[in-house]
């Protein structure tokens, strides 16, 4: 989404730099000397680009995504008081568990950060909502998450009846749980004859692979790490998308997906709903139950007319609500509203 972010920029006229490569990042809630190595490194950029500017002239703008209770932005609300610039962030979150200790304290400077901000952007409604009951006085705008859809598009929509795919990266937490649920969905459904595509790589590689070594080898088609233009590629060999989402922000390859006519069959959680159309792009079900999601695969496996109707409407769901050029020309008439 940084990535997009700042292609959207650039097709809007502006002109992006990375103005720092600090990576701040406080691992764990206790650690007391990683807060203390990171303020006194952000003060050091703070100094370089305080100089810098100082010579060079100040930029229009700083633009700041995801900072969060253990990557707080240290730098850009400094700055921006200094050269009387514009601060705005981009899917900025508050947690109302981390109060205390040193994530504590760092949230308290992205609390700080977000009330200063000219504006900060919010992806979906779930993340709005959190915003504005941790920071009441923000100024939020609601930006829905958005692709490039063009590598998607250039492919026809499949035709193909029995293929399911899957693209996630295999760690601990809510992938991990997705991958377990995915795997006991499909056990309700080895009297079909689909198969599975998985794309993704991780530490968990061998523990997800253990989860699938239930089914008979023929049916799990492994492709590890794939790029862009491959995964366009399998999606057009596929018909549908299935994976649970447990904890997903909104998540991107659920986009991608619909851009390439697959239906989406995922849980109804967090910020899923932002992305998948319940019923019109896809069919979403309640959290870890099983048969369920199972049921939804089913359903739309066998049923051809409802697929394909589902299909075109997966990929024009995108094309009108999550695409690139909607994305850009939001994002760059709202720049221009804040730039002095």
């Amino acid at each position: 989404m940084a990535r997009l972010l700042i292609d959207c920029m650039d097709r809007a006229g502006y002109q992006v730099a990375v103005a720092s490569t600090l990576r701040a990042f406080v691992k764990k809630s206790d650690d007391v000397t990683a807060v203390e190595q990171l303020k006194h490194s952000a003060q050091s950029e703070i100094q370089r680009l305080t100089k810098l500017w100082t010579q060079q002239g100040a930029p229009s703008l700083w633009f700041c995504y995801h900072p969060y209770y253990k990557s707080p932005d240290l730098i850009g609300p400094v700055l921006c008081k200094e050269f009387n610039i514009p601060y705005i962030t981009a899917e900025a979150s508050f947690s109302q568990r981390r109060t205390q200790g040193v994530w504590g304290y760092l949230q308290n400077q992205v609390v700080k950060s977000i009330k200063d901000a000219a504006v900060n952007i919010c992806f979906t409604e779930r993340d709005k909502f959190g915003l504005r009951n941790g920071v009441p006085s923000a100024n939020l705008l609601k930006l829905p998450p958005f692709i490039d859809t063009t590598i998607f598009l250039q492919h026809p929509i499949s035709t193909q009846t029995s293929h399911l795919v899957t693209v996630a990266m295999m760690r601990s937490g809510d992938k991990m749980n997705s991958y377990i649920r995915l795997a006991a969905a499909l056990e309700h459904l080895q009297h079909l004859p689909w198969t599975l595509s998985i794309v993704g790589d991780g530490l968990l590689n061998s523990e997800v692979r253990t989860l699938f070594a239930k089914f008979p080898a023929e049916r799990i088609i492994w492709h590890g790490r794939q790029s862009r233009a491959d995964i366009a590629a399998l999606f057009a060999r596929s018909t549908l998308y299935v994976w649970p989402g447990c904890g997903e922000a909104y998540g991107l390859a659920y986009l991608e997906a619909q851009a390439a006519g697959l239906p989406v069959i995922a849980y109804d959680t967090a910020g899923v709903p932002e992305v998948v159309k319940s019923g019109y792009s896809g069919i979403l079900t309640p959290v870890d139950d099983d048969k369920l999601f199972a049921a939804a695969i089913e359903k739309l496996l066998g049923d051809k007319q409802k697929r394909e109707l589902m299909s075109q409407q997966a990929r024009s769901h995108v094309e009108r609500l999550h695409g690139f050029e909607q994305a850009s020309s939001a994002l760059g008439l709202l720049l221009r509203k804040h730039i002095r």
